[in-house]
C-alpha cells in the first residue's frame, strides 16, 4: 500500500479496536447476497486513510461494497496492482464487502499498464471499471475528435472483451468528451455494452443538462453499465456560478424523477456513491481517528439510507 499512509496505521488500529462494531464486521467471512442495485463507495474521499479504517468506516455506514481507485495517487497504484489489489479485495471480503467495480485512469489500449491492471482486476472478480477522461482537441475539431476517441474506445473495448471486463465512461460536466452526452451515445452506439458502457452520473447530467438530463438518460439507457450518484446546487456570486457539492437529497437533483426513470427504462446497474461534499471540517481533521470515524460514518450512512429508501419507494430493491 502507499507508504505515506503507514504512519496512520497505529492510530487507526487503536481507534478501530475501540469501536465494538468493528469486531463484528472483522469476523464477517461471507459476502452479502448479490443485489440488483448494490451500493458501493467511491473510495477517493478516504484514500488517505489506512485500508482497515476505510473499510470499517464503509461497512459501518451500510455500504455493500467498494469502488476503489486504481490509479496514480489512488488506494492502489497501477504499478503495484498485482500485489495490492488482491490484498484490498481479500480485506474487503473479510469485512463482508464486495469489490466488483473500480476506478482507473485508463483511456488507451496501448497504455503500458492497461492490460496488467485490467487482467488483475478481472482475475480477482472485478466486473466493471471506470475509464479516465477524453478531451476534445479543438485544433482537430469536434467531429474529428469524436472519431479519434471512438477508435480509442473500440480498441480498449477489444482488450476488455479479451480479458472479460466491462469498461464504463462517466459523463463529466465541463468541456470533457461525454459532458453533452449525445457524443458519448454516438461513440457507444456500435460497441457492445458488455465491453464498454456509460457510467451515468446524475449530478453531472443535471449540471450540464438541467431538465434535459432525462432525454440523455433515455438516449443512453441501453448502454448504462453503472450509476454514479451525488447531489449539488449552484452557488451564485455576482455573475459567476459554481457547483456547491451537497449530501444526497439536499441539492437540486430530482431524485424522485431519477429513480422513477430507472424503473421506467428498466436500468439495472451497480451504484457508486461519490461523497464529494465536505466530510470533515478543518477542525475535525485534527480529531483522533476514532472521532473522525464517527463523523464519517454518520454522514455516509445518511447517503446510503437515502438511496435505500428511494429503491424501496420506487420498488427497485
Amino acid at each position: 500500500m502507499k507508504n505515506n499512509r503507514r504512519k496512520f496505521i497505529k492510530q487507526t488500529a487503536l481507534a478501530t479496536a475501540a469501536i465494538p462494531f468493528s469486531n463484528v464486521i472483522a469476523a464477517t467471512k461471507s459476502a452479502p447476497k448479490l443485489k440488483q442495485y448494490p451500493i458501493n463507495f467511491f473510495t477517493k474521499p478516504l484514500d488517505k486513510y489506512d485500508p482497515d479504517f476505510l473499510m470499517d468506516t464503509v461497512k459501518m455506514a451500510g455500504f455493500d461494497g467498494l469502488d476503489p481507485t486504481v490509479r496514480p495517487k489512488g488506494c492502489v497504484l497501477p504499478e503495484a496492482v498485482e500485489d495490492d489489489l488482491p490484498k484490498i479485495i481479500e480485506m474487503a471480503k473479510q469485512k463482508g464487502l464486495t469489490v466488483e467495480m473500480m476506478v482507473s485512469n485508463i483511456t488507451k489500449a496501448d497504455d503500458p499498464m492497461a492490460e496488467k491492471v485490467l487482467s488483475t482486476a478481472a482475475k480477482h472478480g472485478i466486473k466493471h471499471y471506470r475509464l479516465g477522461y477524453y478531451k476534445y482537441d479543438m485544433k482537430l475539431g469536434v467531429r474529428s475528435s469524436i472519431e479519434k476517441i471512438k477508435s480509442e474506445m473500440e480498441a480498449l473495448a477489444e482488450i476488455n472483451r479479451h480479458i472479460g471486463i466491462q469498461g464504463g465512461y462517466q459523463n463529466h460536466a465541463g468541456t470533457w468528451f461525454g459532458a453533452s452526452m449525445w457524443d458519448l451515445a454516438e461513440v457507444l452506439n456500435d460497441i457492445p455494452k458488455a465491453w464498454m458502457s456509460n457510467q451515468f452520473d446524475i449530478r453531472h447530467a443535471v449540471c450540464e443538462g438541467n431538465k434535459s438530463w432525462i432525454t440523455s438518460m433515455h438516449l443512453l439507457a441501453e448502454k448504462i453499465g453503472s450509476l454514479a450518484i451525488k447531489d449539488f446546487t449552484w452557488d451564485i456570486q455576482g455573475s459567476q456560478s459554481k457547483v456547491k457539492k451537497l449530501p444526497l437529497g439536499e441539492g437540486i437533483v430530482d431524485f424522485d424523477l431519477y429513480f422513477k426513470t430507472l424503473k421506467t427504462l428498466g436500468i439495472v446497474a451497480p451504484i457508486t456513491i461519490h461523497a464529494e461534499y465536505e466530510l470533515l471540517s478543518a477542525e475535525e481533521e485534527r480529531l483522533s481517528p476514532g472521532q473522525q470515524q464517527k463523523i464519517l460514518v454518520s454522514k455516509l450512512k445518511k447517503d446510503v439510507d437515502f438511496i435505500r429508501e428511494n429503491l424501496v419507494k420506487h420498488q427497485l430493491n
